[in-house]
């Protein structure tokens, strides 16, 4: 199977979230990254002052943010017929974390004091 490479050229930041992609055939694509942002790599830029971090990385040809965080060029290229996919797995990653924060707690034990007044457990 035939994996199209793909390298980005320029981008800009158009809005929260949203950035205007220039590739390597002069093709732009117009992608708005809000629904992916979820999880460990990509929830981090939720923040707008992280998410303004983006950079293109000349040795990938890829955007990239300080946090180690980026995108395959062919996604990027192709963000039409990944988006709904990305964003699906980003609910995934959000609903995982959430369930995770919920977990049964091992129960406290309180203390007890016991005739002499000291505290056991």
């Amino acid at each position: 199977m035939s994996h199209p490479i793909h390298r980005v050229t320029a981008f800009s930041i158009e809005g929260p979230y949203l950035l205007r992609v220039r590739f390597e055939d002069r093709a732009e694509r117009l992608i708005d990254l809000r629904p992916v942002l979820a999880g460990e790599l990509y929830g981090p830029l939720r923040d707008p002052a992280v998410f303004n971090q983006v950079r293109l990385d000349p040795e990938v040809d890829t955007l990239v943010w300080p946090n180690r965080a980026d995108f395959d060029p062919a996604t990027l290229y192709d963000w039409p017929q990944h988006a709904h996919a990305m964003a699906a797995r980003a609910r995934e990653w959000e609903s995982a974390a959430a369930n995770a924060g919920r977990e049964e707690r091992p129960a406290s034990v309180e203390p007890r004091v016991s005739r002499g007044g000291s505290t056991e457990r």
